[in-house]
């Protein structure tokens, strides 16, 4: 009886594969689940093993057991889907060859990333506060391409050295890395962490000889928060080396974003926002407008490349819906890659399922819109 109640445990958590989770606790634990899933099967299949030797019901655990671990498998058999036809789509959305790389390989879902050191540098020194920058140097030699990787946070929180493992693999592959800090909120709100991009490239510009970066091939990268603001910096400051923007599941439509309130067990997004913009829609709806990614779209937008999970419950992926139909309207290359079984963060694994193929989206993308 107790084993059946175990497995019965675990087939209810293993429905987070499907299914958004409905509490603060239960997204971290969906992240793990679904980016995991190896872990999780592995358990409910030693416990669906025990029905061999317990006579009590055995075939109802057994059974429920044995779906359980095939749920916990899906995300594999899911992204595998996906990964044959990544290549051709990707190819056709940004009019170019497909790509060389694996998108999915089996193997690595047993590996784990590697984390290389780096240089932290302070680039820019307000009146009040100064900021630095994780430096991670391309492994390539001569001048070459930066990504500037803006971090999440709800815009309050997280530094520069949130999830490392993909500035360490973009640097093994030809590219600068420059993960840097900005000013959050509520202390700071926007336009400050836009004007911190700013002040990235313009101190990466002014040391592109020490650093060995090509001033003509930068690129941002942001999640969540750090998405929104790396869109709106790549949508509005028109830098002229920048020359595409990575979208990983960020709030696109801070107007529609504020209109539809998130479950509250998880975060208070209209709190979140307010402490960020300076105030709620009602009292100051020109800044919601003035933040919002999607309204400064047009036919002159670099290339972008959005990531998003369907069963996000922190960002909607209605943002990324939107964001993707607006980029349509005006032309611009790009690719929206969805994941049906991913929530917010998946990508903490880089070798997980979603980690796998949302890092060869990213890597196909630079290889697409730079001259590395």
């Amino acid at each position: 009886m107790i084993r059946f109640y175990f497995i019965l445990a675990f087939f209810l958590i293993a429905l987070l594969n499907f299914f958004k989770a409905p509490s603060y606790h239960f997204w971290l634990l969906a992240i793990g689940v679904t980016e995991l899933p190896f872990i999780f099967a592995a358990i409910a299949a030693l416990l669906t093993v025990t029905g061999f030797w317990v006579n009590k019901y055995q075939l109802a655990g057994t059974i429920l057991g044995l779906v359980t671990v095939i749920i916990f498998l899906s995300p594999i058999i899911r992204a595998y889907w996906i990964a044959t036809d990544i290549k051709a789509d990707m190819a056709a959305a940004l009019s170019t060859k497909q790509s060389d790389d694996t998108p999915l390989s089996f193997s690595k879902l047993f590996k784990s990333a590697k984390n290389d050191p780096y240089k932290t540098i302070k680039y820019v020194q307000y009146q009040d506060t100064a900021l630095n920058l994780d430096y991670y140097q391309s492994k390539a030699s001569g001048k070459r391409p930066c990504v500037i990787v803006v971090h999440g946070g709800s815009w309050a929180g997280g530094d520069s050295k949130q999830l490392p493992e993909l500035n360490t693999y973009l640097a093994e592959r030809g590219y600068n890395v420059a993960a840097i800090n900005y000013r959050m909120a509520p202390k700071y709100q926007t336009p400050a962490p836009v004007e911190d991009i700013q002040a990235t490239i313009a101190y990466l510009n002014k040391h592109a000889d020490e650093l060995h970066i090509d001033t003509n091939e930068y690129v941002l990268l942001g999640r969540s928060a750090g998405a929104q603001i790396a869109l709106l910096a790549a949508y509005t400051l028109h830098e002229p080396g920048l020359k595409g923007v990575v979208d990983f599941y960020g709030p696109a439509d801070m107007v529609w974003g504020y209109s539809i309130r998130s479950n509250p067990l998880i975060m208070d997004s209209r709190k979140v926002m307010e402490d960020y913009i300076g105030g709620s829609y009602f009292k100051v709806p020109q800044k919601y407008v003035a933040c919002s990614p999607l309204e400064f779209v047009s036919s002159k937008s670099v290339p972008t490349l959005i990531i998003h999970g369907e069963n996000d419950v922190l960002v909607s992926r209605e943002h990324s819906r939107r964001l993707n139909l607006k980029l349509e309207q005006n032309g611009i290359k790009h690719y929206w890659l969805r994941l049906p079984w991913a929530t917010h963060g998946f990508d903490y694994n880089l070798n997980g399922p979603g980690g796998q193929l949302s890092t060869y989206a990213v890597v196909t993308f630079l290889n697409n819109i730079t001259q590395k």
